[in-house]
């Protein structure tokens, strides 16, 4: 599996600068590949909501690396400068991932894939790539002597599919969702965890290293991240880039790295911020995705009947920020015409 992306210099960020989107929450790029390969499609919408300036960020990153190949991911904001860290990650981290991948040099035991199967040596590259390349980034982030990030941050979930290989890199609560093929139609499969302070184990992290997880009276069910001894911040993730606050006291920016393997029934993938995730269930959303008009109108079918959502289900509540990107992994069929491979 081999790349095409100069490592020698900062491409994606010189690149969105060029085409004037480097302040824009949604970036499209793709690269020129001269080889015989699948071509993928995808689409990405990021719709503001009521609560003030949009912080999530998106980007679709078509023909990455090899034909058929494809960086995506979504970042969602928060903090007084939480929109400036989404932007400054969603261009940062396609380049830097390569970087650090062509950088591994020592390779750890051999994990098992999520079906069991043991993944090839370049994926387990791409795990450490992954996890060095957020290391970077979060100290590239804290080293931004005007960008005031103690308590700002961003969540990342991103997708880099290499031929028929998923790799999948997961920092807070944004999610990631296959929609695969059955006798019964369309099936949503999760693809991360939502990593909240709430999981045992990210509650045992934060607990070991003195900060404290409690839940708001108003708001029993969101458990928070908070100081030692002060109540403050109250984070309601338990992983991020920034929040450099919390960073001695259980809140990190390891991201958590999953395999799949793609079958001729996987149709595409869903990365959406927590704001469609919160009114909107899995195969709710891999319902809308069969069921809109075209490729390039998912995404934005997507966060309209997520806001729609928030204004049925909380109509006293402000409305999140919703982003969504749809990447299809073979040419998008109506829903009638689909039956799984056996």
């Amino acid at each position: 599996m081999g790349i095409c992306i100069s490592i020698a210099s900062s491409e994606i960020h010189d690149q969105a600068e060029e085409q004037h989107h480097f302040h824009e929450n949604v970036l499209y790029l793709t690269e020129t590949i001269p080889s015989i390969g699948t071509h993928t499609h995808g689409s990405l919408y990021s719709k503001q909501g009521t609560k003030g300036l949009n912080q999530d960020a998106a980007i679709l990153y078509q023909e990455y690396g090899i034909k058929g190949g494809a960086f995506c991911g979504v970042f969602d904001g928060h903090g007084k400068n939480g929109h400036i860290v989404s932007n400054m990650v969603r261009n940062r981290l396609p380049s830097l991932l390569v970087s650090q991948k062509y950088g591994v040099a020592k390779l750890e035991p051999t994990p098992e894939s999520d079906n069991g199967r043991r993944p090839r040596k370049d994926l387990v590259k791409w795990k450490q790539a992954c996890v060095s390349a957020f290391k970077v980034m979060d100290k590239e982030i804290k080293l931004q002597h005007n960008l005031d990030c103690s308590t700002s941050g961003t969540t990342a979930v991103v997708v880099v599919r290499q031929g028929e290989d998923l790799v999948i890199a997961n920092l807070g609560d944004s999610r990631a969702v296959l929609g695969t093929m059955t006798e019964k139609g369309i099936k949503a499969v999760q693809l991360t965890t939502d990593l909240k302070p709430g999981l045992p184990s990210e509650a045992e992290r934060i607990r070991n290293c003195k900060g404290r997880v409690l839940a708001l009276k108003e708001e029993p069910h969101i458990p928070r991240v908070w100081l030692p001894h002060e109540d403050s911040p109250g984070l309601a993730m338990s992983r991020a880039f920034g929040d450099f606050l919390l960073k001695d006291h259980g809140l990190i920016a390891v991201p958590d790295v999953f395999y799949h393997r793609l079958s001729p029934n996987d149709h595409f993938i869903v990365l959406a911020t927590d704001g469609v995730w919160d009114v909107l269930n899995n195969d709710q959303v891999a319902s809308i995705v069969m069921e809109a008009e075209s490729e390039q109108e998912a995404a934005r079918t997507v966060a309209e009947a997520a806001t729609a959502s928030w204004k049925r289900k909380f109509p006293s509540s402000k409305v999140d920020d919703c982003t969504v990107v749809c990447l299809f992994l073979q040419d998008k069929q109506h829903p009638s015409s689909l039956a799984p491979e056996t």
